[in-house]
C-alpha cells in the first residue's frame, strides 16, 4: 500500500506566493527565484484529432490530456508512480485491485470526482458504441469481461470494475497483472464527466462545454493553429501549480518551428529538423537535449486481403528490411542519438533484454546480398520489378527518411511512390489499409515490453498492417501470467523478425530544445509523460 506525500511544503509555498510578487517568490524546494512570467508555450507538429480521453489515439492529444484530466495515478519525473485522484492502491493477489480516491478531487464545475466517474469512463472505453481506437487497451489490461464487452457479446456494465462507494474503486482482472497500476496512468483510463458527455455528445470537449479534473482547463482552441489552457481553481493541488498559462502552437514545418523557437515564441519543441541536433547541442548545450524515449520507428506493411500481392510473401518483406541501411538514417540523417532497430521493443524498456536477431549481426553488405537473393527466390527483381505505395504523415523528417529508403530499395527492382498526408487523413488511410507500406511509430503506453509486442496481435486495433500469427497471439496471451515473460518476449521478437511483420528502423531518442529557464522537466521519464503543474520558470 502506498500513501501520498507529495508537495508537503505546499502550504508554505502558497503563503510565499500570496505575500510577494512573482519576481520575489522562490521555489519551495530548490530555493530558486521565480520569474515574473510563469507562462509556458510549446510547439506541436500536428493537430490532435480529439481531447476525449476515451478517443485519443496519439501522443499530441495525450500530452494535453495529462494537463486537463487526471487519472487514478500519475508519474514522478523518473517515471515512477505517484498518487493522482487515487491516494492509495492495494492488491493482495495482483488480480483484484482497490483504489481509494482522495476526498478533495473536484471536476472543474465543482462536482466531486468519484469512483463512479471511473466506472463510467472505463465502461465507455470498452463499449463498441464509443468506437474507441484504444478499446483493445482495456482488454490488454486484463479487466475481467473486457473482451466480451468489446466484442459486443455482453453490455459494458459487465466490465468488472465497480464503485464500492464514492471513494472506493475495485477492479477485478481475469488473471494477475502486477503492472496493472502502471496501465492506469494512460489517458484511456482517465475519468470523464457523464452529465457533460450526455448533454453535449461529440461536442463535449469544446471549450464552452468541457468539464475536466486536471490542473488546467481548456480555454480556447483554434484547429491547426493553437490551444490555450488556464489553471483549474477546483483542482485539489491548484495551490502547487506555478505555471499560469499553457499555449500550444501547431506548426508542421520543423525548420519554421525552430526559427520561431530561436525568436523566443515558445519554450519547447521536439521533433527537431533531421540533422540539426549536433549543431544545436554545440551552440546551445543548456538548451538542446537528447534522452531515451520509449518509441520505435517502423514501416507497417499491408498484409490484409487488399494488400500488395508481392508484400504477402515474407521473403519480399525480409528483402525490403535487409536493404535498409539503418546506420545511414540514424547517423547521417537524424544525428540525435537514435539507435538502429532490428526488433520492435525499445531497448530502454524496463526489464527488457534485446533479443538476438540474426540479421542484426550481419554487415550491411551481407544484408543487401541476402535481400537480392530473397527477391529472386520470390520471383521479383530488376527483371520483374514491383511498385510500392509508401505513405507518411507530412513531415520533412519523414520525407527524408522515405526518400532515402526508396533509393535503398531500387537495386531490388522496387519503385517507390511516396505520398504524404496531413495527420488526420494519414490516420484514416492507414487505419483503412489503403497503403502498401506506411510510416509508423509506436510509443509505450506503459513501461513494459507488452506495450510494444501486443501491437502485433490480431486483436489490436492499431495493428494497421493486419499482421496475423497464431503463435504470436498465443505467446502474448501466455506472457500475461508468466512470472518472467522475457523468454516469451524474445520468442515473439524472433517470430516477428522471421515473418518480417513490420520493418523496424530505429529506436527513438527524445531530442528537443527547452528554454533553460524552464525547470524540473522530467528528463528521466522515458515515456515522455510530462505534467506542466510540476514545472516552473526560474528568474534569469
Amino acid at each position: 500500500m502506498i500513501r501520498h506525500s507529495l508537495f508537503a511544503t505546499s502550504a508554505l509555498f502558497s503563503m510565499a506566493l500570496c505575500g510577494a510578487a512573482w519576481a520575489q517568490a522562490t521555489h519551495p524546494e530548490t530555493g530558486e527565484p521565480l520569474a515574473e512570467d510563469q507562462t509556458f508555450q510549446y510547439r506541436l507538429q500536428d493537430q490532435f484529432p480529439s481531447l476525449d480521453p476515451q478517443l485519443i489515439e496519439e501522443t499530441a492529444g495525450g500530452h494535453v490530456a495529462r494537463q486537463i484530466f487526471e487519472g487514478l495515478l500519475t508519474q514522478n519525473a523518473d517515471g515512477t508512480l505517484r498518487p493522482g485522484v487515487a491516494e492509495e492502491w492495494t492488491s493482495e493477489d495482483n488480480q483484484t485491485w482497490v483504489f481509494t480516491l482522495r476526498d478533495d478531487a473536484r471536476w472543474s464545475n465543482g462536482d466531486p470526482v468519484t469512483a463512479h466517474d471511473f466506472v463510467y469512463a472505463w465502461q465507455r472505453a470498452a463499449d463498441p458504441a464509443t468506437a474507441s481506437e484504444y478499446a483493445w487497451y482495456v482488454e490488454l489490461s486484463q479487466i475481467r469481461n473486457a473482451a466480451a464487452v468489446i466484442a459486443g457479446e455482453v453490455g459494458p456494465e459487465e466490465l468488472d470494475v465497480r464503485a464500492i462507494d464514492d471513494r472506493t474503486l475495485e477492479v477485478t482482472l481475469g488473471q494477475p497483472l502486477p503492472y496493472f497500476p502502471q496501465m492506469t496512468v494512460h489517458y484511456t483510463f482517465m475519468p470523464t464527466h457523464q452529465p457533460t458527455v450526455e448533454a453535449h455528445g461529440a461536442n463535449w470537449t469544446n471549450p464552452e462545454n468541457i468539464v475536466s479534473n486536471g490542473a488546467y482547463v481548456l480555454d480556447q482552441i483554434a484547429v491547426n493553429e493553437f490551444f490555450h489552457l488556464v489553471p483549474n481553481p477546483e483542482y485539489w493541488g491548484a495551490d502547487d501549480a506555478i505555471i499560469t498559462e499553457i499555449t500550444g502552437y501547431v506548426i508542421n514545418d520543423a525548420n519554421q518551428a525552430l526559427n520561431r523557437f530561436h525568436a523566443g515564441e515558445f519554450d519547447m519543441m521536439d521533433d527537431l529538423p533531421a540533422g540539426s541536433y549536433p549543431r544545436l547541442e554545440e551552440e546551445m548545450p543548456d538548451t538542446a537535449h537528447s534522452v531515451p524515449r520509449l518509441c520505435s520507428y517502423y514501416y507497417a506493411v499491408n498484409q490484409s486481403e487488399n494488400g500488395h500481392e508481392a508484400l504477402q510473401d515474407p521473403r519480399v518483406r525480409q528483402a525490403l528490411s535487409y536493404a535498409i541501411n539503418r546506420n545511414v538514417i540514424t547517423d547521417q540523417i537524424l544525428q540525435a542519438g537514435q539507435a538502429p532497430a532490428y526488433s520492435f521493443t525499445h531497448w530502454a524498456t524496463a526489464g527488457f533484454e534485446l533479443p538476438e536477431i540474426e540479421y542484426a549481426t550481419w554487415t550491411q553488405e551481407e544484408r543487401m546480398a541476402r535481400a537480392l537473393e530473397l527477391m529472386e527466390e520470390a520471383g521479383y527483381g530488376p527483371d520483374n520489378p514491383i511498385e510500392i505505395n509508401l505513405i507518411y504523415n507530412t513531415s520533412e523528417n519523414h520525407r527524408q527518411i522515405a526518400t532515402v529508403i526508396s533509393q535503398m530499395w531500387r537495386p531490388l527492382g522496387v519503385t517507390t511512390v511516396l505520398n504524404n498526408y496531413e495527420w488526420q487523413s494519414y490516420l484514416d488511410i492507414r487505419g483503412n489499409q489503403n497503403f502498401d507500406v506506411a510510416r509508423g511509430a509506436w510509443c509505450g503506453d506503459y513501461n513494459e515490453a507488452s506495450t510494444f509486442l501486443d501491437l502485433m496481435t490480431s486483436s489490436n486495433a492499431n495493428n494497421d498492417g493486419k499482421y496475423f500469427s497464431e503463435d504470436v497471439d498465443r505467446l502474448m496471451t501466455e506472457s500475461v501470467s508468466e512470472a518472467d515473460p522475457q523468454p516469451t518476449y524474445t520468442q515473439v521478437e524472433q517470430i516477428l523478425a522471421e515473418d518480417m511483420a513490420i520493418l523496424p528502423i530505429y529506436h527513438y531518442t527524445q531530442n528537443f530544445v527547452l528554454d533553460p529557464t524552464i525547470r524540473n522537466w522530467p528528463m528521466q521519464n522515458v515515456e515522455n509523460n510530462w505534467y506542466v503543474r510540476d514545472i516552473y520558470r526560474a528568474a534569469e
